[in-house]
């Protein structure tokens, strides 16, 4: 047994995965036992039983740069000290056999106690996918600090442009495992910590230095703001597309013209467009994307719903086609609430907005779009389909007046 598994079992936490490395055995081996062949690059199965994954012993050389420029090399007397050597951090570098014993040629286990995140050997630097591992492991096991010569390591990787070679989806995969860490702030801290931020998200690295009004952001700077509000939504048990709506909502923020901050005029719509410049180069998926596109155009009217008029209360909704897909609205509120309380000092307000705004679809979805319809025709004697939907958001907009009125 290798990696996750064990060093979870070492800090006391439950094991999900588990993850073999055979030694001394060959692909025929293998599959005479029934195992089933899944890797592309190097002999990986499936056990016939538990379905758990079993790797031939390997090496590998860098053969050019990204994450996919290596030649793996799988033989019986490849040995598990140089199956060990390759791995990224001392602490998945841990292997425990058959009987129990702990192997750990390079002290995992004194840097699990020491709360370190260090890289095995300089062949680290070969793999620039392991740059955001570390990132998204400090966002795991907060309390980590990170070597120096990691750090080091880190920057130089950065600097050499292996990050550059990064394939979008990979980036992604790692930035959204990322975001549903107990601490999601730390892996974009350690990004930018090593200078990776501003060539992944340079829209986001931005924010850092941007001042907002200290009587809305007691913290002041937006990048600050924005840690905060991913840590919310975490903390909130927010899913992917609402913790990603979290970290974009304001990106507009680091267009602000210098003369009029701290203020932040129209930030939402350029929100927006950068939101879509990241989701094409990421390759987001749709639902993250929308639930991001419209928590960023829509969270500062959100906030205000008690100031809205009941036409642009109705407007929002539609717009986010809450009618048709409350359950997307909720997660565009759960962002919403996260923005909210990721300020300094407001971490443990009430979010009232959101019960207004649930209040309000509950009210307009009460509204009989049927039965208006019927009126109208036989008024007008014909269907009148622009007339139907007049009438409809007429009768929409009275209730949510009502609500608002009553609300007083």
């Amino acid at each position: 047994a290798v990696g996750g598994a064990v060093r979870d079992e070492l800090l006391g936490l439950p094991v999900k995965d588990r993850d073999w490395v055979v030694v001394g055995a060959t692909p025929q081996d293998m599959l005479a036992q029934g195992y089933l062949a899944v890797g592309r690059d190097f002999p990986v199965f499936l056990h016939p039983q538990t379905h758990e994954e079993y790797a031939l012993a390997r090496t590998e050389r860098k053969t050019g740069p990204g994450y996919t420029g290596f030649a793996f090399h799988a033989a019986p007397g490849v040995t598990l000290e140089q199956d060990l050597i390759r791995r990224d951090l001392t602490i998945n570098a841990i292997a425990r056999d058959e009987a129990g014993a702990i192997i750990d040629p390079h002290d995992g286990r004194a840097d699990l106690a020491a709360r370190i995140l260090r890289h095995v050997s300089p062949a680290f630097a070969e793999d620039p996918v392991r740059i955001l591992r570390v990132a998204r492991f400090a966002a795991r096991f907060a309390d980590f600090s990170i070597a120096a010569e990691t750090m080091t390591l880190m920057r130089g990787m950065v600097a050499a442009g292996e990050v550059d070679a990064l394939v979008p989806e990979r980036v992604w995969q790692e930035l959204a495992r990322g975001l549903m860490e107990a601490r999601p702030s730390r892996m974009f801290e350690v990004l930018r910590e090593c200078e990776a931020l501003t060539r992944l998200l340079p829209e986001l690295d931005a924010l850092w230095g941007v001042p907002q009004r200290a009587d809305y952001h007691p913290e002041i700077d937006t990048g600050v703001h924005v840690m905060m509000v991913i840590d919310m939504a975490a903390r909130l048990g927010a899913a992917l597309p609402a913790r990603f709506a979290a970290l974009t909502h304001d990106l507009g923020k680091g267009l602000t013209p210098a003369e009029i901050l701290p203020r932040h005029y129209g930030h939402e719509a350029k929100s927006v467009v950068l939101l879509e410049a990241i989701c094409e180069r990421l390759r987001v998926p749709v639902e993250c994307r929308e639930v991001a596109r419209l928590a960023a155009r829509f969270h500062g009217d959100m906030h205000r719903v008690a100031e809205l008029r009941p036409e642009t209360r109705l407007t929002v909704l539609e717009r986010c086609d809450a009618l048709r897909r409350p359950e997307r609205f909720e997660l565009i509120l759960l962002a919403c609430e996260a923005d909210y309380r990721g300020r300094l000092g407001w971490e443990e307000r009430d979010y009232a907005p959101a019960a207004a705004w649930r209040a309000g679809l509950g009210a307009v979805r009460g509204v009989d779009a049927g039965a208006i319809a019927r009126a109208t025709t036989a008024r007008a004697g014909r269907a009148d389909p622009q007339a139907i939907a007049r009438d409809v958001s007429a009768a929409r907009v009275e209730v949510l007046r009502e609500l608002k009125a009553a609300s007083r």
